[in-house]
């Protein structure tokens, strides 16, 4: 099995497509910085375990594996936060298709769903994540706070809709004014791509 390492994807959009709500300054520190500086540091600590298994080494395991956890769960919340992104548009953009229902049936309307997710992303403590993920067994979709990367996951739940809330997201175009960040968000979500994501879950 050839074994591939992690890499930086490109963006479906240029840096100023999201403005004004994300600046071309910031969306590209944001990519090409902390992202990049995530993937980086995954590729590292797997070359690392590579050596040591190579040469003998007994390597500090539960250091590298905590590592590991933070660095790959970054560059795959990332991954998936680009692309449920998209440039604004006028008329706005309201979620249609399976996710309207799979959100009304939950919430009662989309207008308390986007109440409980923007409070979820703003209570986030420290840096951290909202997610909207969906369970299989229950067939339901539920907000999910994520801490860091890689805490208070629940596992096998699939995401659908993620939020960057690390202040190295929005500091630059919000200082540390994390609610109007987050209010700004819901005018460049790509609701296609979460759609697709759920469609792809229940087949």
């Amino acid at each position: 099995m050839d074994k591939k390492p992690y890499v930086l994807p490109q963006l479906g959009f240029g840096y100023k497509d999201l403005e004004p709500y994300i600046s071309q300054e910031q969306l590209q520190l944001h990519h090409q910085k902390h992202h990049a500086a995530y993937v980086n540091g995954a590729n590292a600590i797997l070359e690392t375990l590579e050596k040591n298994r190579r040469e003998g080494i007994d390597g500090d395991i539960k250091a590298l594996s905590k590592a590991f956890s933070f660095n790959a769960a970054g560059h795959l919340l990332h991954s998936l936060f680009w692309e449920n992104l998209s440039p604004p548009i006028k008329e706005g953009r309201p979620p249609q298709g399976f996710i309207a229902k799979a959100i009304d049936d939950e919430f009662g309307s989309f207008e308390r769903f986007r109440k409980e997710f923007s409070q979820a992303a703003i209570g986030v403590e420290g840096s951290g994540w909202a997610t909207l993920v969906f369970c299989r067994h229950t067939q339901r979709p539920l907000l999910m706070q994520v801490e860091k990367h890689n805490t208070n996951v629940i596992p096998m739940f699939r995401v659908l809709l993620v939020l960057d809330v690390w202040e190295h997201a929005y500091y630059l175009d919000y200082k540390n004014d994390r609610a109007k960040f987050v209010e700004g968000f819901w005018n460049i979500v790509n609701w296609a791509t979460v759609d697709l994501r759920l469609e792809a879950i229940l087949k």
